[in-house]
């Protein structure tokens, strides 16, 4: 993931503020992040198979698809994670 380039942080920063739109009373910050990750998996579904000639190539190669993106979160997640643990301050 490259994070220094073509925007990278702005389109994210653009994308967070939408799901902090979405914050309010009546919607909690868990069904947010389930809305935001559901439609993070159907974008990247669609970039992928898009990419492809057929079904039959794309279900050939959907593991290895599957695992690259999951990879890409999980090392995304870990990276904020950490950055809130070595700046905690909710309190």
């Amino acid at each position: 993931m490259d994070t220094k380039n073509n925007g990278f942080l702005k389109r994210a920063d653009a994308l967070i503020a939408i799901a902090n739109e979405q914050l309010g009373e009546e919607v909690t910050q868990g069904e947010v992040s389930a809305s935001f990750m559901y439609g993070a998996a159907r974008f990247n579904a669609w970039m992928a198979a898009s990419s492809f000639e057929s079904a039959k190539d794309l279900d050939d190669e959907k593991e290895k698809i599957v695992e690259y993106f999951m990879g890409e979160y999980k090392l995304a997640l870990e990276e904020h994670l950490k950055n809130h643990i070595e700046n905690f301050n909710f309190s």
